[in-house]
């Protein structure tokens, strides 16, 4: 099902961009959690344009509507529906584009597949269906917190050919990345980021770059070996966002100019042992000198911090003259009218921070399910 994701923790994302409201239903999630309402709200609020001057003009409230799942604020272990509705659509932008392909855009692969498209907006391809991924991801976020003291830190590590280097020294919390407009925590990169989208919007052009992303506090063991390793259930999670063209864990492709006696992540003993041992499962008081491999070895979590990287193209709406064809074959041009992005990274942060969040729940449940003792030696506080 394209519309669907997860195992045990899953999610079922609907509707348009243009359409009446966009959401979510969430399945399997635990019964008796309580539910921060507010932070909800605020990581939606971190997402929906009109921010500032570097995003789209287009101005959505996004405030998230609970249709199911929750009683006094805590999970019923019912599917949990929660929608959010478009105020501020333009569809008269878009009418040029009724028969003409918008270079980048899944205009024309839409068309292939289905036979007809909706020609408003990008429909299911529009970077508002995330609004979902979003509203589920705090959720997941709040019971990863709760229960283990995982915490997911995203922000925008380059753009364009400004680089912060802050992949060297992650940042320690989110209010350090939304220090400024483009969520870099290296304030001087971000100066000359804000500079080069500032450019871009004035050309009538984008720009694209990385973020990069690091989970603190995962246990060991999560993720299953073979086809549903942990790094390969990052890497979909991350590709399927909008705009995303590239994913790479731990040294990435860096990786690959190392010899294996400088990349191999040698074992020391934890500094802080974690208690919680029980006869058949003894602690693994270990943890590693080096993260070259990102907190992943085998696909499964070692319980050094995770870190990734990806990499995101240019946003493919831009309002200068471009040379495309219409339904019929025929040569033409066309030039966006649409609000949109001159660089997505900024919003993209809680996107991502998100879609992490959702693989981590799921397999979170999947470690719970498989092995009990497990969950009772990791829980926080146990």
């Amino acid at each position: 099902m394209s519309s669907v994701a997860g195992t045990l923790f899953t999610i079922s994302t609907f509707g348009e961009s243009h359409g009446p409201a966009v959401g979510v239903v969430l399945d399997g999630c635990p019964a008796g959690f309580e539910i921060d309402l507010e932070e909800l709200q605020a990581e939606l609020d971190r997402r929906k344009p009109g921010q500032s001057h570097l995003t789209t003009s287009r101005q959505e409230p996004d405030r998230v509507e609970i249709l199911s799942g929750l009683f006094e604020g805590r999970t019923l272990g019912t599917p949990i529906a929660m929608m959010v509705r478009n105020v501020d659509m333009r569809s008269q932008d878009y009418e040029g584009f009724s028969q003409a392909y918008r270079p980048s855009h899944a205009d024309f692969t839409y068309h292939a597949k289905y036979g007809f498209r909706t020609p408003h907006g990008g429909g299911r391809a529009s970077v508002r269906e995330t609004i979902g991924r979003v509203a589920a991801g705090a959720i997941a976020r709040q019971i990863l917190r709760k229960e283990l003291g995982i915490e997911t830190i995203a922000w925008v590590e380059s753009i364009g050919n400004i680089d912060s280097q802050a992949i060297k020294n992650p940042p320690q919390s989110r209010e350090q990345v939304d220090s400024n407009l483009v969520r870099c925590p290296n304030e001087i990169a971000a100066k000359k980021m804000v500079a080069l989208v500032e450019e871009a919007r004035a050309k009538k052009d984008s720009v694209g770059g990385t973020l990069g992303v690091i989970v603190r506090n995962v246990p060991p063991g999560l993720g299953d070996p073979v086809f549903d390793r942990l790094e390969a259930d990052f890497a979909k999670a991350s590709l399927s966002i909008p705009a995303c063209k590239g994913f790479e864990s731990g040294s990435g492709f860096e990786g690959t100019r190392l010899f294996g006696s400088q990349h191999n992540d040698s074992f020391i003993p934890k500094e802080n042992p974690r208690e919680g041992a029980t006869e058949t499962m003894p602690a693994p008081n270990v943890e590693t000198k080096t993260n070259f491999s990102g907190g992943i070895q085998g696909g499964i979590s070692n319980g050094m911090p995770i870190l990734c990287r990806l990499a995101f193209k240019p946003t493919a709406t831009i309002s200068q003259p471009q040379d495309t064809v219409n339904d019929r074959g025929e040569a033409t041009e066309l030039a966006a009218k649409g609000r949109h992005d001159p660089c997505v990274l900024p919003r993209a942060v809680p996107i991502v921070e998100s879609v992490f969040n959702l693989v981590l729940m799921d397999a979170y449940l999947r470690q719970r399910a498989q092995t009990p003792e497990w969950w009772l030696r990791y829980r926080k506080n146990v």
